[in-house]
């Protein structure tokens, strides 16, 4: 039987949402563990007003139509729909593939790579087509008027919020998982 098949995924990932290892933060009421989050990932309809800033405060994005991605050891990726786009971004050269949701293509505001999307996503996230997740790290993010943190690690994309607990993957020391 192979790792996949048991469900360690790649690399010898073990860890699947179906048990909290036990260096995870204990959630309190009210919070999340990623390390409850499925792998593979889940997609979860969030109806809290998102609202995305350039740097220098152009506002880019806004809606209270959002979805979330949940993948264990990651804080929830949001993903905003078309239409909340306010400005226009550009496109620009690079792609990256993930092995759940497909080929993504990145997106720039002056200058600054921040965004990025899946036109042709796997069957699995056809939902997600067109919609637009943006870098915390290279913009200002807000959930229900909270500022978004940044998840460590430079390539990840993750919104940590409040009441999302980890650790998180691509933290420092926390490459092995």
């Amino acid at each position: 039987m192979s790792n996949k098949s048991k469900g360690t995924g790649l690399y010898g990932w073990n860890y699947t949402g179906a048990q909290r290892p036990d260096f995870a933060v204990e959630p309190q009421t009210g919070e999340e563990s990623v390390w409850d989050y499925p792998r593979p990932p889940a997609i979860a309809d969030d109806g809290r007003t998102v609202r995305v800033l350039a740097l220098d405060g152009t506002l880019l994005a806004e809606t209270s139509t959002s979805k979330r991605v949940l993948e264990t050891a990651s804080p929830p990726t949001f993903y905003l729909p078309p239409e909340a786009l306010q400005t226009d971004l550009e496109l620009v050269d690079g792609s990256s593939y993930c092995e759940w949701k497909g080929e993504a293509k990145y997106f720039a505001y002056a200058d600054r790579r921040l965004a990025w999307c899946y036109s042709k996503p796997t069957q699995a996230f056809a939902e997600l087509a067109n919609w637009v997740s943006f870098y915390p790290a290279q913009c200002q993010c807000y959930v229900a008027g909270q500022r978004v943190r940044a998840q460590a690690g430079g390539f990840y994309g993750g919104w940590i919020t409040d009441e999302i607990v980890g650790p998180y993957k691509g933290e420092p020391g926390r490459s092995g998982w």
